[in-house]
């Protein structure tokens, strides 16, 4: 039987197979405490008229082993579209065989055909692994920029002033 990666979209069915692989992702980071969200969250925000985000699934021999969870950004400097990696996930078991590479090639050709001209990621300071891997993609740092949160309690006080 042969063992070909398969990347497709996520459908409303696949919320568990998403939020296993997000759950997953903070374990391997070291990030449980901050996971809140659950099947129903994702279910709900990622399917339907309006959905917050769109989901690619890696499969070998028709099981799970890959996600690339994105969104639509729009960037006003550079006059175009473009597209966010939230989440890259790939699991311990096909590591090395290229599933992580293949599946932000999918989201490039998704993007491009979008009418997106770049991508964009965050990744953790502490995973060197990861920001090697990205720069052997073509991915670059931009230093000057800063990411900046305003998250609990204190988005709630500015949404209510």
């Amino acid at each position: 039987m042969s063992e070909t990666i398969v990347i497709r979209p996520a459908t409303k069915e696949d919320a568990s197979v998403i939020h296993d692989m997000v759950v997953a992702l903070a374990r391997d980071t070291g990030k449980m405490a901050l996971v809140t969200s659950s099947v129903e969250d994702i279910a709900r925000d990622g399917f339907g008229a309006a959905p917050a985000f769109e989901a690619l699934i890696a499969e070998k021999n028709g099981a799970p082993v890959g996600l690339a969870l994105f969104f639509p950004e729009y960037s006003t400097w550079r006059g175009r579209r473009g597209v966010y990696l939230q989440d890259l996930f790939v699991d311990g078991s096909v590591r090395g065989e290229g599933v992580g590479a293949k599946l932000i090639a999918a989201l490039a050709a998704r993007g491009a055909r979008d009418g997106a001209a770049y991508m964009r990621l965050a990744v953790d300071d502490k995973n060197d692994s990861a920001a090697k891997f990205y720069d052997r993609l073509g991915f670059v740092e931009h230093k000057e920029d800063r990411m900046l949160f305003l998250d609990h309690g204190a988005f709630a006080d500015m949404a209510k002033r």
